[in-house]
């Protein structure tokens, strides 16, 4: 199982939930980037070029949006609205190397991803994110 290795400052429960979808995907996007370059780096001893490459593979929408409908049944129905949320947010821009839906699911899961990290439910976290590295390796 990996770890996450960051200092996790929990934040009052009300107030994230005063913040944007947008922000906590902001939020929740670095958290996802941190724990698949920990993870690769620890588990491959390949150059940085490489280790890119395989990032890439994780953390793009397409693959964002395998893990989220991989996830949903095991989300609890807060969860899944924060997901609904992320994704239903109007993020202002268009992706390029993505298809609309995929990349507002992606949205979703890295707002939640973003909400778990500041109510500081760690466990819950590399839960979800360790499953993760299970449905795109597979």
């Amino acid at each position: 199982m990996t770890e996450l290795n960051l200092k996790f400052e929990k934040w009052d429960e009300k107030d994230v939930r005063l913040l944007s979808p947008l922000q906590l995907a902001y939020i929740g996007d670095a958290v996802y980037e941190l724990f698949i370059r920990n993870f690769l780096l620890k588990e491959m001893n390949i150059s940085v070029n490489e280790l890119h490459k395989q990032a890439v593979r994780y953390v793009k929408a397409e693959s964002q949006a395998e893990i989220i409908h991989s996830l949903k049944d095991k989300l609890s129905d807060e969860e899944w609205a924060i997901v609904k949320r992320g994704r239903n947010a109007k993020t202002g821009s268009v992706p390029k190397n993505a298809n609309l839906s995929d990349y507002r699911y992606a949205t979703g899961f890295e707002a939640l991803i973003g909400f778990l990290y500041l109510v500081g439910k760690r466990e819950r976290i590399l839960e979800l994110l360790n499953t993760a590295i299970k449905i795109i390796d597979n």
